[in-house]
């Protein structure tokens, strides 16, 4: 749960089926009486990102992907690590923002699910990060983590409720950073959900590292999503059909440190360590940002915690795969 950068492998984990490879807007028939598929490809927040939108009009859907993409650019101002003018990077850097209402309903999220967890979610790990970084920069080749002192010196600058919460101004204490990388792209993409159903669009698929299935495709049938397999899993995932649900998986192999993988972007704020429990978490969710975040905290958590995790978001549904291979189903 922290940012990623270019140094470190990054890995996809979900797949919207029969989303080909296309240019950045074009037209691609699913059959002759159905209306043509449109399908956009870029990146956001630094993940690839696709729109597919079937429709009977070329400019209607270029205008809608058009609006997505004023709305990702907006919304990147407010929550990328990656950008120094952005929101994000001026409250890390000055500990004070006046906040705009997306950054304070984003906090505000992301503190319910930090409740909700016990902390097993929480984004004020970026510290970690820049720790576990800096470590195997300077030890390359090296499979061992940063050392327990400096993880505890870190760990002190780690706790969600200390970041104060208020509409004309969020205060963030002294040493302190944060990182949206585990519910920025949920909430993205729940703000690009409700700009095109807005616009009256019913048959969208979008995925911006998370996915939302807006309504279903143009032939009535649900959206297919696959979710790509850990090598450790002793049976198959299945495959998942949904229709204004969201979905959103967590990884260990998404971003690793070191060859091993044992150290990798999934920390656990409570111990300092990458959690080590699963090795994948999938989540179905009404919105990409309980998806996303809610993800993050179950691969966290430790496995007896997770189900009365699962019961604070009714209608939920997850798919853990723990590290001996088995795949355990929880709903909410």
């Amino acid at each position: 749960m922290a940012e990623t950068t270019g140094s470190f492998s990054r890995r996809r984990m979900i797949t919207v089926l029969a989303a080909a490879t296309a240019g950045p807007l074009l037209s691609w028939p699913v059959a002759a009486e159905a209306p043509p598929r449109w399908i956009w490809r870029g990146t956001a927040l630094g993940a690839p990102a696709t729109l597919i939108l079937e429709h009977l009009d070329r400019a209607a859907a270029e205008l809608a992907v058009a609006a997505c993409l004023d709305e990702i650019e907006r919304l990147e101002r407010e929550f990328s690590l990656h950008r120094p003018d952005s929101a994000l990077s001026r409250l890390n850097a000055t500990g004070a923002l006046a906040p705009s209402l997306d950054m304070l309903a984003l906090l505000e999220a992301a503190a319910a699910v930090s409740d909700a967890s016990h902390g097993a979610f929480d984004i004020t790990v970026q510290p970690l990060w820049e720790l576990y970084a800096r470590h195997f920069r300077v030890h390359p080749g090296g499979k061992e983590g940063p050392r327990d002192a400096a993880i505890a010196a870190t760990l002190r600058r780690i706790d969600y409720r200390q970041v104060s919460l208020a509409p004309e101004r969020i205060i963030l204490p002294g040493g302190m950073s944060i990182t949206m990388n585990g519910i920025a792209q949920g909430y993205i993409t729940d703000r690009v959900a409700d700009l095109l159903r807005g616009r009256g669009w019913t048959n969208v698929m979008i995925d911006l590292g998370e996915i939302y299935a807006l309504g279903s495709r143009a032939d009535g049938k649900e959206w297919a999503i696959e979710i790509d397999p850990p090598s450790v899993l002793r049976a198959a995932l299945p495959l998942l059909n949904v229709r204004d649900r969201a979905v959103a998986t967590s990884s260990a192999a998404a971003t690793v440190f070191e060859e091993s993988g044992r150290h990798h972007h999934l920390f656990d704020p409570r111990t300092g360590r990458s959690a080590c429990h699963c090795v994948q978490v999938t989540v179905v969710a009404g919105r990409a940002t309980i998806a996303d975040a809610l993800s993050t905290a179950l691969f966290v958590a430790r496995p007896e915690e997770r189900e009365g995790m699962m019961q604070r978001f009714p209608g939920a549904e997850c798919l853990v795969v723990d590290t001996n291979g088995n795949l355990t189903r929880l709903a909410g």
